[in-house]
């Protein structure tokens, strides 16, 4: 089937990943990728869903949709985020079945590992521990989407494939202060910061009308700002220079990966892999048939912390908060198996995050 003519469904196109797979399809030739958002298809909404799959019956689906955040989300919103992703999970991939639908890439997350796990952690650590308890819920309810991936391949000969990206960034990231993950949050605070060590009330007044916090937009009064940049860790102190804190000890390690090589990633798998390739057998049962895509390198939260004041130039304080949940110690993905596929990532930490950084300041979009 040529690009032309395949026809691809992308769930969760506005997103992070979901908008840098319709860029990377786009790139890569395809013409009929197929996108709703909410007010067209209510991915919670099963009978819409089954509807919408049985009529349009794309020949590829990439389930990039998901509730996300960091760990005050996950600690906040545990009910909705074990329900909401379960209830899009289920919905999406039995209404594929259902819709004669052979072809899916299913995206978890790395959380799904457990806290204690080897590192790097290999597919086959997978379910041999606890979970971090800080985003239990949601890495229950995407465990469960990739075993429903890999029961219906083994019951039913389908292909529907799953990948366990690692920590991501990149355009059309989430910079709320009160949901996002760490290093979106760390872009936004250093920036603010740097806008406050300047004095540049229009800067944060301009941010503030871009991604207002809690209600507190650029037309609030300068006291509501500062409250409310305070009660997420941006504070002014008594000798009149920001103060930066930033949650935990600064000490857990972390990978990084940019959702542009996230998303030549599911198209490479799309393109060359099927599920007997990565159906590995152990003792008569087929299991941990998942791929990790990541770049096999990590940085510790301080060094994380401090590349982005390098590349923003904050000169204010800084601060790490030991009384918050640092999260799961060292989370670096074992990509073997990807790389014996024959997908290696292609952007360097400190370039991709300079890029998102110079757009962010600029006030303009990430792409």
């Amino acid at each position: 089937m040529t690009h032309a003519n395949r026809r691809i469904f992308v769930a969760g196109h506005q997103g992070l990943v979901g908008s840098a797979i319709v860029r990377r399809l786009h790139q890569g030739g395809y013409d009929e990728i197929l996108v709703c958002d909410r007010s067209e298809l209510d991915l919670l909404d099963q009978k819409a869903v089954f509807g919408f799959l049985a009529d349009r019956k794309p020949d590829y689906v990439f389930m990039a949709a998901a509730k996300v955040g960091g760990i005050m989300a996950n600690t906040t919103c545990r009910a909705e985020f074990i329900y909401e992703n379960l209830a899009v999970e289920t919905n999406i991939i039995h209404g594929c079945f259902l819709a004669g639908i052979r072809n899916i890439l299913f995206l978890g997350s790395s959380c799904i590992y457990p806290k204690h796990a080897p590192q790097p952690m290999p597919e086959a650590c997978l379910l041999t521990g606890e979970l971090e308890y800080t985003n239990e819920p949601y890495a229950i309810a995407k465990i469960s989407g990739m075993k429903l991936c890999e029961s219906y391949n083994l019951q039913y000969d389908t292909n529907y494939l799953s990948v366990m990206p690692t920590n991501l960034y990149g355009p059309n990231d989430n910079h709320d202060l009160e949901t996002s993950h760490v290093l979106p949050a760390m872009i936004r605070k250093f920036h603010l910061g740097s806008c406050l060590m300047a004095d540049d009330r229009d800067a944060v007044k301009a941010d503030l009308d871009r991604h207002p916090i809690g209600g507190v937009d650029g037309g609030s009064t300068w006291t509501e700002i500062l409250a409310v940049l305070e009660r997420h860790g941006l504070s002014i102190g008594p000798d009149n220079v920001p103060v930066v804190t930033l949650w935990g000890s600064g000490t857990p390690r972390r990978e990084f990966l940019h959702s542009d090589d996230l998303a030549d990633a599911c198209v490479f798998m799309m393109e060359h892999v099927r599920f007997p390739d990565v159906s590995m057998t152990a003792g008569g049962e087929v299991r941990n048939t998942h791929v990790n895509i990541g770049t096999g390198e990590d940085l510790s939260i301080r060094e994380l912390a401090d590349m982005i004041i390098g590349i923003i130039g904050y000169q204010g304080k800084v601060l790490f908060d030991a009384s918050k949940p640092d999260g799961t110690p060292r989370k670096l993905l074992d990509v073997s198996r990807m790389t014996r596929l024959g997908w290696r990532y292609g952007i360097a930490l400190d370039a991709g995050i300079k890029s998102i950084c110079d757009a962010y300041r600029q006030g303009r979009p990430d792409r």
